[in-house]
């Protein structure tokens, strides 16, 4: 089948279509009005990216910017992942409360109620945090609510409470509290309210895979966020709550490395304070003891000379004794997981940026453990990193503390020549002068760790947020889901495509005759089509499985009328005019025609009746002799009279002539009935009387029609055959299978059937069913208009 004749066979089908179209986009527009509407609310934000080492308290104050206390770098997709962990979404459904649901029956479907819109707020007394509970309120007239159809953990629990508004109410599956929100008169409250609870872990799943997280692009670090839900205030305030929640954990980070140094000035500054404390009385008791005056007025010349050496020294000293305390700190090993102090005051900035950089890998592992495991394949990179790092900065240390131990041995050589000069000097103003020395380095390094306690505490107070919101939560008023016009015409395509499929696999399961291209293949004379009219034409427009059993086209009176111009009488009239040249005999007697087929129910009976009549238009007369002894269908159109030709055969009538019954309305049309229902109808036919009366017959009338039984079903059409001049074979379109057609030119071939034709009944007219196989019968109008035959 081509294209064309595929689109023409669809045209045919033009109410399949508008049939399709009407309940596809019947149920498209059921669907849109019974699937709650969609709404995305969506927003962006700027990360702030920390370009290098830097120092948060710098950014805080602007004061602290030689500390490097730690380095900061800020991941995209790291964050991109912390928006998106079920563990902050988690948090953000305990602080809205989502994971208690609200909803009421609306027009067409459930309408969800959030926020003001909620008639009531059900407090949960005593549940767990993971336990899903729902029932349903139905406020009363007398101001009651009934709490019914409890459900817990998907278990079912019968039975109705009577709840009283803010007062604590026992169920079967708890207790709780039901407060009203609305007023009393608002409408809302007249109808029943479904209440659904989950789990905070199980909400929060939920929602964080609903929620779309996504870089705008590779090269900018503006994150958007996104999330479809039925109410749109609801995915407001969800982006809203998850960028606060997000800000603090953010700030909560980033105060950890201050705290950390905290504790760590908090510990030196107590220790320094005693020790400072204790020189401070061993220096005024010595001097109350020895009554000594200032010596250093004594030795002003060589102090003079010793206190750069001393100044140096203490600037050694106090770096010396911070790379040893921070060394002592790693090598203990009790802070593997712990950030390191960073105000150590070391003046190296090669160990000050790998402590910095030491501390931000550690916090980003410490982060990484809290959302998964410490058998995470990147915490575990992280681990073997930090080890690293570690043992890196304890050989910097190291190198330092030697650096140090050289430069003070080098001063104390310096000092010791300018001590050897002051030797003269009385022991007690040596003893003062060491002991003075250490008073001075402790007042140096207490004074140091004040400073940096106040700066750290700025760093804490001044922290700010690493994110800015470009576009607050917004969106399109109009439902994204379902979408309307999409919906409609996928529904519009579907309706098209429906029936097409139909018809294609139809046409792909057909295996019976469809129309006179069927036919083209037969070399066998084509004497007429007749198309389908009545009941019969509205049975073959049904499948194959529904189809009734119609015998002779479905039609059981003669169809033929003198002056009816309606299509089927122009059909037989066009059979006439083709049987007539076929029929052209020059002996001057009746021919004989069998009218046979393949299948029961083929129309032959029908179309030889009706040929009959057509024949007896013109004023010739024609006999119709019903053949089929064993079913009479032939004999019906005369009444089924009980007395006919299987009566004169078995010898119980003599005169044919008072069986053969004349067709009302139909001049020159007799029929010969088969009256009594024979037991052996091979055997009358094969009875010479039968050969006898066909002759004798011949004189009679100008044609005679025999009505047979179909071929090789049983006997009688061969035996009929012997006495026949001229054989039309009905096949009925839309019920003889395309494979007997060789079957069919094999019998012409081999001339079993005398002179035999095909007659194509069952046709149907342009625009119908097979409208495209057939050349039907169009030329003029109205119920009786003209036809004449055209391919």
């Amino acid at each position: 089948m081509g294209i064309k004749d595929f689109f023409y066979l669809c045209l045919a089908k033009w109410r399949w279509f508008a049939l399709s179209l009407v309940v596809v986009l019947g149920a498209a527009l059921l669907y849109l009005l019974t699937t709650p509407p969609v709404y995305t609310r969506s927003t962006s934000l700027l990360l702030k990216f920390e370009q290098g080492p830097r120092s948060s308290i710098t950014d805080a104050a602007g004061v602290l910017g030689d500390l490097n206390l730690f380095q900061s770098y800020t991941n995209v997709n790291n964050e991109i992942l912390s928006l998106q962990s079920p563990a902050l979404m988690t948090e953000v459904v305990k602080r809205l409360g989502l994971n208690v649901n609200y909803s009421t029956d609306g027009t067409f479907h459930k309408e969800v109620l959030y926020g003001l819109a909620r008639p009531y707020e059900v407090e949960f007394e005593g549940f767990a945090d993971n336990a899903g509970v729902s029932f349903t309120i139905t406020p009363e007239d007398d101001g009651t609510l009934t709490l019914d159809h409890f459900r817990l953990d998907g278990d079912k629990y019968r039975g109705e409470v009577t709840a009283y508004v803010d007062s604590l109410t026992a169920t079967p599956v708890g207790t709780l509290i039901v407060r009203q929100l609305v007023p009393s008169d608002t409408t809302v409250l007249g109808r029943p309210v479904y209440v659904s609870r989950s789990g905070y872990a199980f909400a929060g799943k939920a929602y964080a895979k609903r929620l779309v997280v996504g870089q705008s692009d590779d090269e900018s670090t503006v994150i958007d966020l996104s999330i479809d839900d039925v109410s749109p205030q609801r995915a407001e305030d969800l982006l809203n709550t998850v960028i606060a929640i997000y800000n603090e954990n953010w700030i909560k980070d980033k105060n950890q490395v201050a705290v950390s140094n905290s504790m760590f000035i908090e510990d030196r500054l107590a220790v320094i304070e005693q020790q400072l404390g204790n020189v401070d009385e061993d220096i005024s008791a010595y001097k109350s003891e020895h009554l000594l005056p200032d010596v250093q007025s004594a030795a002003t010349m060589y102090m003079t000379q010793s206190s750069e050496a001393d100044a140096q020294l203490l600037e050694l000293n106090i770096q010396l004794s911070m790379a040893r305390y921070i060394l002592n700190y790693m090598m203990s090993g009790s802070g593997a997981n712990q950030l390191l102090p960073t105000n150590s005051g070391i003046e190296s900035s090669g160990i000050e940026r790998q402590i910095s950089e030491y501390n931000a890998l550690q916090l980003q592992r410490n982060n990484l453990v809290a959302n998964s495991s410490v058998t995470n394949p990147l915490v575990v990179d992280m681990d073997n990193s930090l080890e690293a790092m570690r043992g890196a900065i304890v050989t910097s240390i190291n190198n330092h503390i030697a650096t140090l131990g050289t430069q003070i041995e080098a001063i104390e050589n310096s000092a010791m020549q300018t001590s050897q000069r002051i030797a003269a000097a009385p022991g007690q103003g040596q003893y003062l002068l060491s002991v003075e020395r250490q008073q001075k380095v402790m007042e140096s390094l207490y004074l140091f760790l004040l400073q940096k306690r106040e700066e750290n505490e700025l760093s804490q107070a001044f922290t700010a947020y690493n994110t800015r919101i470009i576009n607050p939560p917004s969106g399109d008023p109009v439902p994204t889901s379902p979408s309307r016009n999409k919906v409609l015409m996928i529904a519009f395509v579907l309706g098209l495509l429906i029936p097409m499929g139909v018809i294609m696999l139809r046409e792909m399961l057909n295996t019976r005759i469809r129309g006179r291209k069927d036919l083209e293949q037969l070399t066998v004379p084509f004497a007429g089509e007749i198309p389908l009219v009545g009941e019969g034409k509205k049975n073959h427009l049904l499948p194959d499985f529904l189809r009734k059993a119609d015998v002779d086209g479905g039609v059981r009176e003669i169809v033929v009328r003198h002056a009816s111009r309606n299509m089927i009488n122009e059909a037989f009239r066009v059979l006439r005019t083709n049987m007539e040249f076929m029929l052209a005999s020059s002996r001057g007697k009746a021919e004989i025609c069998v009218f046979t087929s393949f299948n029961v129910g083929s129309g032959k009976t029908f179309i030889s009746i009706n040929a009959a009549a057509c024949f007896a238009l013109k004023g010739r007369k024609v006999l119709a002799i019903d053949c089929d002894l064993r079913k009479a269908s032939l004999s019906a159109y005369a009444g089924s009279p009980s007395r006919g030709l299987s009566d004169y055969l078995a010898g119980r009538a003599d005169d044919i002539s008072r069986l053969i019954v004349s067709v009302e309305g139909h001049k020159g049309l007799d029929i010969l009935p088969v009256g009594t229902m024979p037991p052996n109808p091979a055997e009358l036919l094969s009875d010479p009387a039968f050969a006898e009366l066909m002759e004798s017959l011949r004189a009679k009338y100008d044609y005679i029609f025999v009505d047979c039984p179909p071929i090789d079903i049983v006997a009688d059409t061969q035996v009929v055959e012997k006495i026949a001049d001229r054989t039309f074979f009905v096949v009925r379109a839309g019920l003889l299978e395309r494979e007997m057609l060789p079957v069919l030119q094999k019998a012409y071939e081999e001339q079993r059937l005398k002179s035999m034709s095909v007659i194509l009944n069952g046709t149907e007219s342009a625009g119908s069913s097979y409208g495209w196989y057939s050349y039907g019968y169009g030329y003029g109008s109205g119920k009786d208009a003209y036809y004449s035959s055209k391919e």
